[in-house]
């Protein structure tokens, strides 16, 4: 790109961003509704922003959006970093634009410690997907936010759905304690898992296993072939010895290659099989719980920035730090004053 095209799209970008903060909520609702794209993206970053005039914005949009949304299939992907969680999307993707449904994927990417900012860049990892008319992709930094998903990734689910995305694919950062998050706020949970990765039955957390709705072993292809059926036999037998879940789905056990495309149509089958069975018996329920755990959590991210506004309350809280880090104090004594206060 010559030095004068390049400054030719910053203008065009420039120009853009004006008008996007000229719009008012009403417009950007209906330009949502519309499907228009730039539209999307803004109303994410109003969501995702900590300005007061931006969530303020964001507010009226969400509410205005509310009767468009909910109509989609949200599936929550998570595994260990290098399992291919990537790959597997893109690949997925496109099978499901080819069979009519526009996608969209909300990439939750670690945090930069110094910007804040997304570090993976999963634009770059799904080359094909990301430029497709009937996709959308969004990287989103975790921000810190514990559960290995954005805090405002739950509104960006319900502007996706509003702007006609029918098929929302949540990817996490990676596997850990509080990466269950993403179960809130998703119909189906796939858990990627690699074969040949140490320990089977110890590479992953046992909550994280139980809470999956179907597992996957990926990158089964050439040598690792045969390691990944041996995997998929320890983990079917892994899952035998959990209790029985209280909805009573047995999450099946599947060998993929994403990049040669094998037991992808097994993968879809499973997931079709899945939204069909969890519409049948525990979809409304579901979505209602996870409506009422995104409120109580929302609560709790609002209560906690409204008591850091209030200048006596940090005084407090950074005085009873102080306390506890020198050990002069419990911590359950520390938060029993805050609470108090």
């Amino acid at each position: 790109m010559s030095s004068s095209q390049s400054e030719s799209r910053k203008k065009a970008i420039e120009a853009l961003r004006r008008h996007q903060q000229q719009w008012t909520a009403d417009q950007l609702a209906q330009r949502v509704l519309e499907g228009d794209r730039d539209a999307l993206s803004t109303a994410i970053t109003w969501c995702e922003s900590t300005l007061p005039l931006h969530r303020e914005k964001a507010h009226e949009v969400l509410d205005q959006i509310m009767p468009r949304s909910g109509q989609s299939f949200r599936l929550g992907i998570t595994g260990v970093p290098g399992v291919g969680k990537s790959t597997l999307i893109e690949t997925l993707g496109l099978m499901w634009i080819a069979q009519g449904h526009r996608v969209a994927v909300l990439a939750i990417d670690p945090s930069s410690p110094i910007t804040q900012g997304s570090i993976l860049g999963d634009k770059t990892r799904m080359e094909q997907l990301s430029v497709h008319a009937s996709a959308y992709v969004r990287p989103t930094a975790t921000a810190n936010e514990l559960g290995g998903v954005a805090a405002r990734t739950h509104e960006a689910i319900l502007l996706c759905e509003a702007a006609g995305y029918d098929r929302i694919i949540i990817e996490t950062v990676g596997v850990g304690q509080s990466e269950t998050a993403v179960y809130h706020m998703t119909d189906c949970f796939l858990l990627l898992m690699l074969a040949g990765a140490g320990d089977q039955l110890q590479g992953i957390k046992r909550g994280i296993m139980e809470m999956c709705d179907i597992m996957a072993i990926t990158k089964a292809e050439g040598e690792n072939e045969r390691p990944a059926e041996r995997a998929k036999a320890e983990y079917q037998n892994a899952l035998h010895l959990f209790p029985e879940r209280s909805d009573s789905w047995f999450p099946p056990v599947i060998t993929v290659s994403a990049l040669q495309h094998k037991g992808m149509d097994t993968l879809m089958d499973a997931l079709t099989r899945y939204e069909t069975w969890s519409k049948e018996r525990t979809w409304t329920q579901k979505r209602k719980d996870q409506l009422l755990y995104q409120m109580e959590q929302e609560w709790v991210r609002q209560l906690k920035q409204s008591k850091m506004q209030d200048s006596n309350f940090v005084l407090k809280f950074k005085s009873l730090q102080e306390l506890v880090s020198r050990n002069e104090i419990s911590l359950s004594s520390a938060v029993q004053q805050l609470v108090r206060d």
